[in-house]
């Protein structure tokens, strides 16, 4: 089972690009399991969590309504005053079931220095409404940054200072942090194309930080998990916690995500903020669950390696992918090559990976069909139909390039280019 687990991890680090993947499998013992890929951490490194921070919230506003200082009928405004959204109810909030906006107006929260309450609520009205109260499940990140604030007013003290007083103290949850510690993973974003990374910004979103703002790492993970699976009813609640993963809609509770795995149901909340992905599942059953932590903006659904981790791959075989490996400098002879082709009407993704030129049947589900690699300055097929061919890029006299020729296959920007002569090619 350990090395089934391994290997997961190290698909998702190669076909992810993921400069590091991290994942734990627990109990309500502790961990029994972690691994990692990649310029992997181990259980002590840290990453942002993104909207796992939101469980934190919840549980903030559920220990709230548990000591008689709000009910979760009470509208928004009964907390807050004349606020946009202000008739929305706690419980609505929470459930992502008031029909308000998903994201705050103003500039890319998530990656931007956010402002103090007053200047949120400034700018968010109550317009953006998208559908009335209880009709559909739609996720809310601005409806978490008020339930931040109910917290904060009914508890008489900081979100923040309430996360850590209430929940991170009590807990042992040491490494848990409003702002990343010396030594926190770096957030990365990947060129989709290139493979060529940058830097994503590491932000304190302000009055949105009850929606996202929190830096974890594995092990203290761990110990939230076991929260969420009920092996600390010191901190919440049995009752409660079994209220909070009742399922208002199919999928989500009271802040909550609800879904199964084979061996039975799971609780817990996903992740993202621009450079990281996270998962912490949990069977409430069991208390066995699991958490995954990466530093990459996309590259995986991390909901679905988590849920993998707990049961293990018994199918799999002990090929492993090669570790992807970030594009440093990208060479000469593939200047401006990576990006959108057509053969024909068939278009492909072709990018630059791992010291090669990759092309990627879009229609087929990304598949590579060819791989090139430079050969004395040439780009030589080593994988596929092309297999031994030399790609030829074609440039006009600026440099710029008109098309790619390999035999008598020709690769043009739009399907069918009027401006390049286009002799054919055999089907594949």
């Amino acid at each position: 089972m350990s090395d089934q687990r391994q290997r997961l991890l190290d698909v998702a680090q190669a076909e992810g690009r993921l400069t590091s993947v991290v994942g734990a499998v627990f109990d309500r013992y502790g961990a029994v399991w972690a691994g990692g890929a990649g310029h992997a951490p181990g259980l002590d490194g840290q990453y942002r969590i993104g909207s796992i921070t939101k469980t934190l919230t919840a549980v903030l506003v559920m220990q709230a309504r548990d000591e008689g200082l709000l009910d979760l009928s009470d509208p928004l405004s009964a907390h807050l005053g004349d606020v946009g959204y202000g008739e929305v109810t706690v419980r609505d909030a929470l459930a992502h079931t008031s029909g308000m906006q998903s994201e705050p107006r103003g500039p890319w929260w998530e990656r931007s220095r956010g402002g103090d309450f007053a200047l949120l609520t400034s700018r968010n009205d109550g317009t953006g409404r998208v559908a009335a109260a209880g009709e559909w499940f739609h996720y809310s990140n601005l409806g978490y940054a008020l339930l931040g604030e109910v917290a904060a007013r009914r508890f008489g003290a900081p979100w923040r200072q309430l996360v850590a007083e209430r929940l991170l103290q009590p807990l042992g949850m040491r490494a848990t942090s409003y702002l990343p510690r010396p030594g926190a993973q770096p957030g990365w974003s990947v060129d989709h194309f290139t493979g060529i990374r940058v830097h994503e910004p590491l932000t304190d979103t302000g009055a949105m930080a009850p929606a996202g703002q929190l830096w974890s790492t594995l092990a203290d993970l761990v110990t939230w998990g076991q929260v969420l699976g009920g092996a600390r009813p010191d901190v919440l609640a049995p009752a409660t916690l079994e209220e909070m993963q009742q399922p208002v809609t199919a999928d989500y509770g009271l802040g909550l995500m609800l879904g199964l795995h084979p061996g039975g149901r799971l609780v817990g909340h996903n992740g993202s903020m621009p450079g990281f992905l996270a998962a912490l599942h949990v069977d409430p059953g069991s208390g066995i669950g699991s958490v995954v932590l990466a530093n990459a903006t996309t590259g995986i659904d991390p909901r679905d390696l988590a849920v993998s981790l707990i049961e293990g791959d018994p199918d799999a075989d002990d090929d492993r992918p090669a570790p992807w490996r970030p594009t440093v400098v990208l060479p000469a002879e593939v200047h401006g090559v990576p990006g959108l082709w057509f053969w024909g009407n068939t278009a492909y993704d072709v990018r630059w990976h791992n010291d090669g030129l990759e092309l990627r049947a879009m229609a087929r589900g990304g598949v590579v069909t060819d791989r090139f690699e430079l050969r004395a300055g040439s780009l030589v097929g080593v994988l596929g139909y092309h297999r031994g061919e030399r790609l030829v890029v074609v440039r006009r006299p600026d440099g710029s390039i008109r098309n790619l020729e390999c035999a008598t296959f020709v690769y043009t920007r739009v399907p069918y280019d009027p401006d390049v002569d286009i002799p054919g090619g055999h089907p594949r």
